[in-house]
């Protein structure tokens, strides 16, 4: 049976309508997300829907989370000014600006840490940052991680306290190259062993 990402949808009250979720046309087997999705570096100067974005961040809150803490926050950016400082914040990365939005993704936090002796912030972040970037790929969007960036400059240009940790960057848009580039990858062989290390 196919797997599918089929993408939210909201009547008036902004709320999750299951009955307009089945009706929506808009989806693409998962396995096939995650072998079209890539790095976005140029995009097109065209504006990304709000109810699109929306969509996104439902997939966002949908990801799992230790403990179900859901530490996990996001700051829409849209403004073109704010978005040129952010790209200057991050090293100068010039694209991060050029997207038409970009979020910041953070992490309001207490610091929790997991028994295996991980924190819980980094790994929760990243998987509904998963969540947004795989299901972008099914709207034809493109979206790029983004890592190298001056925290404590991005939280004074956002207005972001400094408690609350900015994880990630992820500037969206409709990219102007859509083909489909070849990944470079290890085998499997490299990265998995079976029942034990050695």
């Amino acid at each position: 049976m196919t797997r599918q990402i089929d993408l939210f949808s909201y009547g008036n009250t902004g709320e999750f309508d299951a009955e307009r979720y089945y009706e929506r046309s808009i989806s693409m087997d998962v396995f096939e997300a995650v072998l079209k999705r890539k790095s976005v570096r140029a995009f097109q100067d065209k504006e990304v829907p709000e109810d699109t974005i929306s969509r996104l961040l439902e997939a966002a809150r949908m990801a799992p989370s230790a403990s179900n803490l859901q530490e996990w926050r996001f700051v829409v950016v849209r403004d073109a000014t704010l978005r040129k400082q952010l790209s200057d914040a991050a090293k100068g990365q010039k694209f991060v600006g050029e997207a038409p939005v970009v979020l910041a993704c953070c992490a309001e936090t207490d610091g929790h840490v997991m028994s295996c002796g991980q924190p819980c912030y980094p790994i929760d972040v990243a998987i509904a940052i998963d969540h947004i970037t795989l299901c972008a790929t099914a709207e034809g969007l493109g979206t790029c991680w983004i890592g190298a960036f001056d925290e404590a400059q991005v939280q004074k240009i956002l207005g972001i306290p400094p408690s609350i940790r900015v994880v990630e960057l992820l500037p969206i848009g409709y990219p102007r190259d859509a083909s489909p580039v070849k990944k470079n990858r290890f085998p499997l062989d490299e990265i998995v062993k079976y029942e034990r290390w050695q």
